[in-house]
């Protein structure tokens, strides 16, 4: 509560305005501070975390796949990746360098995927290699893609010596 004191005045001859010290009690202020932050604290929600759905497969059926429905996505150094469709010693589609933008991986990916439909009628399937140099950021974003674009059936692989080599031809 407010408490009001007055100082005692002079006795003597001119008169003086009265001063008034003003002390007020901050208990009832402070106790509702803590009611209101306790009740913040505990009707807040934090970030929940973002997490993407992985299908995997069931069984052991090892089926051969054709190169020619296989994409290779190899991430480099830079934000840049190479991606080729079949074997890289035989490869339908030439290495290309490529970056992580819509302009980039996205439209190759929808490119190749539209080629291998019209040529085989069956889906694509995605090869994502990650090197030593590559950044975690870039294989999210190759995922991401995959998942923007409809791509069913892909696989996070070992990357080989043989697309480490074609990494460094190209620069990445």
């Amino acid at each position: 509560m407010a408490e009001l004191n007055s100082s005692p005045q002079n006795g003597g001859g001119k008169y003086k305005r009265k001063k008034i010290n003003a002390r007020v009690d901050l208990t009832a202020m402070v106790d509702l501070a803590f009611l209101l932050i306790t009740f913040f604290i505990m009707t807040t929600t934090l970030a929940r975390p973002k997490a993407m759905d992985l299908a995997m497969p069931v069984g052991k059926e090892d089926e051969p796949v054709g190169a020619s429905r296989t994409l290779t996505v190899c991430l480099g150094k830079d934000n840049k990746a190479i991606y080729f469709l079949g074997e890289l010693k035989n490869p339908i589609v030439a290495p290309s360098v490529t970056d992580f933008s819509a302009n980039g991986i996205r439209k190759a990916i929808i490119e190749t995927n539209k080629k291998v439909h019209d040529k085989t009628g069956k889906s694509m399937i995605v090869l994502v290699k990650p090197s030593n140099r590559s950044q975690y950021s870039n294989l999210v974003s190759t995922l991401d893609e995959l998942a923007i674009t409809g791509i069913q059936q892909y696989a996070i692989v070992d990357i080989m010596p043989e697309d480490v080599d074609a990494l460094k031809q190209k620069g990445i």
